[in-house]
């Protein structure tokens, strides 16, 4: 692996940021990997776009901002409009199927459609679990950083009480991106 970068996007009050300092930290820490995470948001804390990026690396990162983004998850509207086209060609882009159209738009990315919102309303009745549902999905869909490393950061970054209920979001997820793979 030479350079990796992620951006995780979508609006305030979805996980956004966790989610990608939950990346970086299973990068850093459980795979030992180098990793940065930087974030961005709106004025606005809840509803205004968000995203985080995280860089990984073998090597040490020298500079924390992404050139263009090798995966992007958008589980908005606004997010997929604002960063879908800066994806590298033959990326891996992963959208929120129910929050997301993509209207023909970045035609040479590998498109994996995820229900995460849907999952978590409907299958684990909490909403707030869509961002560690598209992490699972995210590991099974690319090995940048591993299942293991993931569900090691999620269990200790998560608040106290709900790491269970967070990881069987995870493992959902997972199981989710490996069907995707065998259809």
């Amino acid at each position: 692996m030479d350079r990796i970068e992620i951006r995780l996007s979508g609006f305030g009050g979805q996980g956004i940021i966790l989610a990608a300092y939950i990346l970086g930290k299973a990068a850093a820490l459980h795979d030992h990997k180098h990793a940065t995470m930087t974030q961005n948001y709106g004025p606005e804390s809840r509803g205004g776009a968000c995203s985080g990026q995280v860089v990984i690396s073998d090597a040490p990162v020298s500079y924390p901002h992404l050139t263009q983004p090798h995966i992007v998850v958008a589980m908005s509207q606004e997010a997929y409009a604002k960063y879908a086209g800066d994806l590298a060609d033959g990326g891996l882009l992963i959208i929120d199927e129910d929050l997301v159209q993509t209207n023909g738009g970045k035609t040479n990315a590998r498109l994996f459609r995820i229900p995460a919102t849907r999952i978590a309303e409907k299958e684990l009745g909490r909403k707030m679990v869509a961002n560690i549902i598209m992490l699972g999905c995210l590991a099974a869909l690319d090995a940048s950083v591993s299942a293991d490393a993931l569900r090691q950061a999620v269990r200790s970054s998560v608040p106290k009480g709900t790491e269970e209920f967070n990881l069987q979001a995870f493992e959902r997820g997972y199981a989710y991106g490996n069907k995707l793979l065998d259809t």
